[in-house]
């Protein structure tokens, strides 16, 4: 692939690994829940949210990477994990569609002890790390999509997942005064679900036909 083609692949690739992403990660949780009320507390928030963002950063990368070099020259290992993460992605848009029916609210409490920066950092480590979905969502998922890019695109779709997450948790934790108290809406959550339904949908059809296009 020349420079030309990269620069022209690169946009589409950088986003879908953006869209991709925040799909994953924009949920009610106990991991943004954290975020959030740190940002409420306004306590070391640009440390829990890096650490949180070079986390996914590093699980993306490592996911992407080791599939790249799993997957080597076994086209049809990689149609059939397009194929299973077009199903995963399915499943999971229809149970973002099935939320949308009955929201929650993602609340997080300003009140409590305050947590020192080893504390708050070691909570958002347990929050992340023990969570068994991350390693699911980036390493397994996010790994076998990006790794099915060509070489010269797979740093874009990292690149864009990577932002996706630091836009996310930036987000809630230096926006969270603003934030709260739409996201303690049932209805702004109803809204959300049902454009990262709609996102997985089409994000499972795109990887159903690149399955089949290299048959």
């Amino acid at each position: 692939m020349n420079w030309l083609d990269t620069a022209a692949l690169a946009p589409p690739v950088f986003i879908q690994g953006l869209v991709l992403c925040l799909g994953l990660i924009v949920a009610i949780g106990a991991q943004n829940a954290f975020v959030l009320r740190q940002g409420l507390r306004r306590e070391h928030v640009g440390s829990v949210v890096l650490f949180c963002a070079l986390a996914d950063a590093v699980f993306i990368t490592a996911g992407v990477l080791g599939m790249a070099q799993a997957l080597g020259e076994r086209p049809g290992m990689a149609r059939a994990l397009a194929l299973a993460g077009a199903a995963f992605l399915a499943v999971y848009g229809w149970r973002a569609l099935r939320r949308a029916r009955h929201a929650g609210a993602l609340q997080a409490v300003a009140s409590g002890a305050g947590l020192g920066r080893g504390a708050a950092l070691a909570q958002a480590a347990a929050f992340t790390l023990l969570n068994p979905h991350v390693y699911l969502d980036t390493v397994l998922l996010m790994g076998s999509i990006g790794a099915q890019q060509p070489q010269a695109l797979r740093g874009w779709f990292v690149a864009g997942a990577s932002c996706a997450s630091l836009l996310w948790f930036g987000l809630l934790g230096f926006g969270a005064r603003w934030l709260a108290p739409w996201f303690a809406r049932p209805r702004a959550w109803q809204v959300l679900d049902a454009l990262i339904g709609a996102t997985m949908f089409v994000l499972a059809g795109l990887l159903v036909r690149h399955a089949f296009l290299a048959m």
